[in-house]
């Protein structure tokens, strides 16, 4: 028998630190509301987390030794909330971030959650369906002391999606001896997922994309938009921008870009993603690098890949007028001190991507209760959730005369905070 072992992410795969990024966002809020330092010591360390080895056995017999992580950051305002991925690239301190990132983002949508997220090294691209499941069942296995409906509820990320959720909660199920929907969302609308779950991280970009054009004076209808990434969150957006009428002239995935400057027949281009899996290659359509999709002349920018695309060594050739935050972290510290300086509006990710953890609530209560909502009801509320927080992180933003990230982080670092203090410190 042989026994293969992941090789470790490398440390020249990136340059960016996101979790330095996460801290750092928490040290300017801490300093603007003026709370003591063991405030920030508190918030800017998990609750818990696990690291736990994954041994796969392959269709070829090898067996393979795997590592993942699950991060619990904050419970004081309710069980832990965040997505699981799968990727090469994932380390404790970027899962470490993330479950950060997702604490602020779910006080931020006023849900009654905690932030978490998971993540196991792995290329999903090069390994069979029958070894993806065998995979989820044992990280399932390995972190099931520490999640359910109560304690902390796993969602889709980058590299999982519904059929995963379907394995984790059909593995943490078995082993409770009855059916539990609720450990889990983004699932099959036939085992208790949520009308919308898919496209709800989406509808939330394009929500604020559209009102955060008009806050500039730029009409919707007439607007170019690019958008970086094609996968859950970019592919959706890219449709709903183009049904608003904004003209998405470039597309990209980790396999290459597209450029229209007339315009992306979006349909067209989804044709040719299912049938080849990559935008490169889409005939309609001129080819580009995917580093160039971030600098194109637009007034629209949505990041919608991974975190650190933005980055200082780009910063200052960025075009957009707007940035709308599709992926978590897209924007590093460095640039947007650039990005400030040449007054680009960011709406952050806290705020911009939180429509997926709005609908994963929904799908939660539904499970809950055992009552599902139609896709209508799922919409309005998303809607008004979007737009609320959007009124609520510009009117801070203008109060304080910060950025719209500082002004959401504030508002977000000060609900958690109250809850912890109201709940006290035991012992």
């Amino acid at each position: 028998m042989t026994v293969l072992t992941a090789l470790p992410k490398s440390a020249a795969t990136s340059i960016l630190d996101p979790l330095t990024d996460a801290r750092s966002q928490l040290a300017e809020a801490i300093g603007l509301l003026g709370y003591e330092p063991g405030m920030f010591e508190l918030l800017a360390k998990p609750r818990r987390e696990i690291t736990v080895s994954i041994p796969l056995r392959r269709d070829s017999g090898e067996i393979e030794v795997l590592t993942g992580h699950r991060v619990q950051h904050n419970f004081s305002r309710g069980p832990a909330k965040g997505g699981l991925r799968y990727s090469p690239e994932v380390s404790l301190d970027e899962v470490r971030a993330l479950a950060m990132w997702m604490t602020w983002k779910c006080a931020l949508l006023d849900v009654p959650y905690g932030g978490a997220k998971g993540g196991v090294q792995i290329d999903p691209s090069t390994y069979s369906m029958a070894e993806l499941e065998r995979v989820t069942r044992r990280y399932t296995s390995e972190i099931s002391p520490l999640i359910g409906p109560e304690k902390d509820i796993p969602a889709p990320d980058i590299g999982t999606d519904e059929r995963t959720m379907a394995w984790m909660m059909d593995t943490y199920s078995a082993q409770q001896g009855h059916t539990v929907l609720g450990v889990t969302t983004g699932k099959p609308l036939s085992l208790g997922g949520s009308l919308g779950r898919a496209t709800a991280t989406s509808r939330g970009v394009v929500h604020l994309a559209l009102a955060a054009l008009r806050e500039i004076g730029i009409d919707p209808s007439r607007a170019t938009a690019a958008v970086e990434g094609y996968g859950k969150v970019g592919r959706h957006a890219a449709r709903f921008l183009s049904e608003a009428g904004v003209r998405v002239v470039a597309v990209s995935d980790q396999h290459g870009a597209v450029v229209a400057t007339a315009g992306l027949d979006i349909s067209a281009l989804d044709a040719h993603v299912d049938a080849c899996g990559t935008v490169a290659g889409f005939r309609m359509a001129d080819s580009s690098d995917r580093s160039e999709i971030l600098e194109m002349a637009v007034d629209l920018l949505v990041p919608a890949a991974i975190e650190g695309t933005i980055n200082e060594q780009n910063a200052a050739r960025i075009k957009a007028r707007v940035i709308v935050e599709g992926a978590n972290g897209p924007t590093t510290k460095e640039a947007d001190v650039v990005l400030n300086r040449k007054n680009v509006l960011v709406v952050p990710d806290i705020l911009a991507n939180a429509g997926g953890v709005l609908v994963s609530y929904f799908e939660w209560v539904q499970a809950n209760q055992a009552y599902w909502w139609n896709a209508d009801d799922v919409e309005q509320r998303l809607a008004e959730r979007m737009t609320h927080a959007w009124n609520a992180v510009c009117a801070k933003s203008a109060a304080m005369g910060v950025p719209l990230r500082t002004a959401a982080t504030v508002i977000a670092v000060e609900r958690v905070t109250l809850a912890h203090l109201q709940r006290g410190l035991y012992p």
